[in-house]
């Protein structure tokens, strides 16, 4: 997750198995991932939407097994430090930068049907650990905004019980080293405290229709702390103790699957869910957990700064050994060979929920263009970070990974680009939204028929998504539904109705 490039740029605003490379045609013309897609020459033409039959005795895991069905974005949230952040740089609440509907419904209508929420813990960061009241307000939000638009949305929790979101930025100098947390990593209260947390999440969540994946922690990072990066020499010596995630995640699983047995679990290994380290991470027998790593690589070019040697397709040292590497579409294939090997050795679903390049990297948009084109024909689910919020001191400070901006490092507008179209012409693949599903056959809330309320003076929106009573469903077009913010006896409610005496609203 670009830690270092964002630890930079936060840090100025203060201070200021290869055989199947060839199975796949890329000549023009030819079939494969590339079919439908633009070429970065030519302006992305979007189609219309694709309107595909309601799905039958709809499962959540079967967006996760069935090929690519979930292209999108992730957003990025962390606790405001107001001594380091100031009292704009990610807004006036207690979490930012701050997000709209309107930055929902923009990402929604660029074609992206899912959302990875990378978003802070709902339990506290320091001791004593227990509930954020309000972190889960923001979550809350940040859910029902990306149900209205229309969006499946992944939770990913960044920080926790023991950890903040500075561990990312950990060889930074703009904040105190005190006010660095990773005890979660020496610490098995906080672990304890990070499996309740997700417990608690999981019972909160499970009957939102919309929550298609529970992604336990981003980027595991013990390694880094212990200053191992051999992956031999690490295991050798903490298989088995507090640093060892593959010891400590199914500890999570089994608290959430205490509470909801459905929803996919999604989980990342060591080594920032780097791909290399993904051959590491333990299978463990739930059929719904979903296995995950971020791609970055070569990092020596997606994050070079402006004007940097590097360019794509292009000849340099891609992997740190001192030799140079012919980095091309096939040099990306065979490095995501790792992924597939990964799902066919251990028979599982493999995800890659973060992804990206600078804006302004020589080939940008047509290392994006090869690089989607390998995630589709793996048949993977892909995130790509990041979409940010139209909110002006964290767009002018952060932007590098922000591909609205185009190639121009001193651009910070939407502007129309190459990159962008790639993008945008591979979310337009995408065929299924919580909209298309049919509700009716899954195990999804239930709406029951009431006696309206002759008293009512609520206001009335028409359709869309309803959150109710902490869960999301869905209201025909043609049906207006009403919103009782509280009452005496729980929380607030959505009521839907076709006409006076015909009032719909969730069962407990």
């Amino acid at each position: 997750m670009f830690r270092r490039w964002l630890g930079l740029a936060v840090l100025v605003l203060v201070a200021l198995a290869c055989g199947w490379l060839d199975e796949l045609n890329y000549d023009s013309g030819g079939e494969g991932a590339y079919e439908g897609i633009p070429t970065v020459t030519e302006a992305a033409v979007i189609p219309e939407p694709l309107s595909p039959p309601p799905v039958s005795a709809f499962d959540t895991m079967s967006l996760w097994t069935d090929g690519t069905r979930l292209r999108g974005a992730n957003t990025w949230q962390r606790i405001v430090v107001p001594r380091y952040d100031g009292p704009d740089f990610l807004g006036s609440g207690y979490i930012g930068p701050p997000y709209t509907q309107e930055d929902f419904n923009r990402l929604s209508a660029l074609g992206a049907n899912y959302v990875n929420l990378s978003h802070p813990g709902i339990f506290t960061e320091r001791p004593p650990y227990g509930l954020d009241e309000q972190a889960q307000a923001n979550l809350d939000q940040m859910i029902a905004m990306a149900a209205q638009a229309d969006l499946f949305v992944v939770i990913t929790f960044r920080t926790g019980p023991g950890r903040n979101d500075f561990t990312f930025y950990r060889d930074d100098d703009w904040f105190a080293v005190h006010d660095l947390i990773e005890a979660v990593w020496s610490d098995e209260s906080a672990q304890q405290a990070w499996v309740e947390m997700w417990r608690y999440t999981a019972g909160r969540y499970k009957d939102q229709p919309v929550v298609v994946g529970y992604d336990l922690m981003c980027e595991p990072n013990a390694n880094e702390i212990l200053d191992e990066w051999d992956q031999e020499a690490f295991f050798a010596a903490y298989t088995g103790t507090v640093y060892d995630w593959n010891r400590w995640y199914p500890e999570i699983v089994a608290a959430i699957r205490e509470v909801d047995d459905q929803t996919p679990i999604l989980v990342g290994g060591e080594g920032y869910s780097a791909l290399d380290w993904m051959p590491s991470l333990r299978v463990i027998d739930d059929e719904r957990i979903v296995y995950t790593f971020h791609q970055y690589a070569p990092f020596v070019y997606s994050h070079q700064e402006p004007g940097g040697p590097n360019t794509y397709p292009g000849r340099f040292d891609a992997d740190y050994d001192g030799q140079a590497d012919t980095v091309d579409r096939f040099w990306i294939k065979e490095f995501l060979s790792t992924a597939r090997m990964f799902s066919e050795q251990h028979g599982v679903p493999v995800a890659v929920n973060e992804f990206g390049v600078g804006r302004w990297q020589p080939g940008a948009a047509e290392f994006m263009h090869d690089e989607m084109a390998a995630f589709e024909d793996l048949g993977l689910n892909y995130a790509l970070w990041v979409w940010d919020p139209d909110w002006r001191p964290w767009n002018e400070g952060v932007n590098s990974l922000n591909f609205r901006y185009g190639p121009d490092p001193d651009n910070t507008t939407g502007t129309p680009n190459q990159l962008q179209d790639v993008i945008t012409g591979y979310w337009a693949r995408n065929q299924v939204r919580p909209s298309t599903i049919d509700w009716q056959s899954s195990t999804s809330p239930r709406f029951e028929r009431h006696d309206r309320d002759p008293d009512s003076t609520l206001p009335a929106w028409q359709g869309g998504l309803a959150v109710i009573s902490g869960a999301v469903d869905l209201v025909p077009q043609n049906i207006i539904w009403n919103y009782q913010p509280s009452r005496s006896d729980g929380p607030g409610l959505f009521a839907a109705s076709r006409g006076e005496g015909d009032v719909f609203e969730l069962a407990p």
